[in-house]
């Protein structure tokens, strides 16, 4: 939408930046000497004698995450600029792009100055990590204040927006960077979730339905529950990159089929990880093609994240086989699956995580009369909110049945640790569906936008619409780079638990503020049932509590910056 007298070539110069790939790189150097700064500053606050104090990390919480989010922004800051760096190389950075990576160095860097949004009432700012002002002056360089000052306009987000609508038949604003493959792979899975999963989803969520077995077993034909196992188990033996992908358009036709893949990859990477040989030849084909479902149970009621102090135990017999005894809660998709990686203290002279082990516990899948018929075992269904296609129990066990030959690895007290090598690909994964479901409620919020008139012109046309899809198209394409990398450095065999924490943080808030601004968009509609953004807001909630709540996000990603 040009200003009156501008066509809209004239509005583009108006718009973009010149220079604009050497003003962004030449902004990450500032960025990452304020973040040395501030690690440095924060790792004096809680320091005793030459260890970091886990309790003093504590007393500092504000700090330590400050500093978690702030190397996030670092993190996503540099992603973006390889991103654009790349497609420049491959004659792909065109206006919709060079807007996108304008508008976020623009936006982001005015945050890392002035304030980061932790939660709707939480600002981290430098000060808080113990930064003078002379040492926040490192951000005045003529690059970054350029950005900050002209990156982010109204007129950037509206020209971007009138480029979305140009766009609109693109499966995504902005070229994601991707190989051919991995967007063919997009294309399969968008096509099969517009088809089968968009047209009901808002269905099964107001009526409160599992998804229907007809659509895991089409998932299942396509690949989806061995997609990152191994072909000699019986998988395709992709990378995590096609996972994100696949987990990432599934979920924008609906995070309960987003989410089914979820348990089947968790389970398939703490046997890759800790199984026997044994166990990996039975288990692994049969995940794979889907022929059995596994769930997690790991929560307990009173532990929440603090599974060190989980007190389920699981007791062996004189025969070598163990009677599990305690209560789970917060476990998806637990009636009508087939085996738990199941979590439970073998040691009882323990009080940490060092007693624990992980159990493939077979059970037999249950039905709506009886959704949980195996002996030693019951369940109640938890009504929540959204993130509805699945449902969530809480289950009893009380001398559960679990064969010796599926303690994982076949050795007592590794629980723990096999558990922690599945968080890489699970949060990973997370990071991905929360991109999915952003990106859902741009899709909704959009069509509405677009759809709605008021005062005798559609929505979209008022800048503070646009402006609110514009910086959801950008966060979105922010969090979808950092989720990138962190598969990609999974994929080339690196340890990225850091990277992987840093998207989840950041896509499950970029997918709250979507949900959010898409329902604001809609006003007093998107307060109804009827419509489907409603549901989406329901659904992006869950993203900042499961696979790691953000403020325990925050302190993992701070522990590891500063250890």
């Amino acid at each position: 939408m040009a200003h009156d007298g501008q066509d809209p070539t004239s509005m583009t110069q108006t718009t973009l930046l010149p220079d604009l790939l050497e003003l962004t790189r030449a902004s990450l150097a500032p960025v990452e000497t304020v973040l040395e700064t501030a690690k440095g500053r924060v790792r004096e606050m809680v320091t005793e004698g030459d260890r970091v104090s886990g309790k003093l990390i504590e007393a500092h919480q504000d700090a330590a995450h400050a500093l978690a989010w702030l190397a996030t922004y670092a993190q996503s800051l540099k992603q973006m600029q390889g991103w654009a760096e790349r497609l420049k190389e491959d004659g792909k950075f065109g206006e919709v792009e060079q807007l996108i990576h304008q508008i976020a160095f623009g936006e982001y860097l005015w945050q890392v100055y002035g304030g980061i949004p932790m939660s709707q009432t939480e600002m981290v700012r430098l000060q808080d990590m113990g930064l003078s002002q002379d040492e926040m002056r490192a951000l005045m360089t003529p690059e970054v204040m350029t950005l900050t000052q002209q990156g982010n306009t109204q007129a950037a987000r509206t020209r971007l927006v009138e480029l979305m609508q140009e766009q609109a038949a693109n499966i995504t604003t902005g070229a994601t960077g991707l190989d051919e493959e991995l967007e063919m792979i997009r294309e399969q899975f968008r096509r099969f979730a517009l088809d089968r999963v968009e047209p009901h989803a808002h269905d099964w969520h107001l009526k409160d339905e599992l998804i229907p077995m007809e659509i895991i077993e089409e998932l299942a034909e396509m690949g989806v529950f061995g997609l990152t196992i191994p072909e000699e188990y019986g998988g395709l033996g992709l990378s995590k990159a096609s996972m994100v992908v696949v987990s990432e358009e599934l979920s924008r036709g609906y995070i309960g089929v987003g989410s089914l893949g979820t348990r089947s990859e968790i389970a398939a990477e703490l046997i890759l990880c800790g199984g026997t040989d044994d166990q990996k030849n039975h288990w692994l084909p049969k995940i794979a093609s889907a022929e059995i479902l596994p769930t997690a149970v790991f929560t307990e009621p009173n532990t929440g994240s603090d599974l060190g102090s989980l007190r389920t135990r699981a007791i062996k017999d004189e025969n070598g086989d163990y009677k599990v005894t305690g209560n789970k809660t917060w476990i998806t998709h637990a009636a009508r699956t087939h085996v738990m990686t199941l979590l439970a203290r073998t040691n009882p002279e323990t009080t940490d995580h060092r007693g624990l082990s992980m159990f493939l516990a077979e059970k037999t899948p249950g039905d709506d009369a009886n959704p949980f018929p195996t002996e030693g075992m019951t369940g109640g269904e938890i009504e929540v909110l959204g993130y509805r296609g699945m449902k969530e129990y809480e289950l009893g066990f009380d001398n559960f049945h679990v064969k010796g030959e599926n303690l994982l690895g076949g050795e007592e007290g590794k629980g723990f640790k096999q558990l922690m090598e599945t968080f890489e690909s699970a949060r990973i994964q997370t990071a991905a569906r929360a991109v999915g479901v952003a990106q859902s409620a741009l899709d909704i919020a959009m069509q509405y936008a677009q759809d709605r008139k008021q005062f005798g012109k559609s929505l979209i046309e008022f800048p503070r619409v646009s402006s609110k899809l514009a910086m959801m198209a950008v966060e979105i394409m922010v969090a979808r780079q950092l989720t990138y990398f962190s598969a990609w450095e999974k994929d080339h065999g690196h340890r990225c638990d850091l990277e992987a924490g840093m998207a989840k943080l950041l896509g499950a808030r970029v997918a709250w503020a979507a949900a959010d601004n898409g329902l604001q968009i809609h006003g007093g509609n998107g307060f109804a049932l009827e419509y489907k953004i409603s549901r989406v807001l329901c659904d992006a909630r869950i993203l900042n509590i499961f696979e790691g709540a953000a403020e325990i996000q925050a302190q993992v990603i701070a522990r590891r910056l500063l250890g």
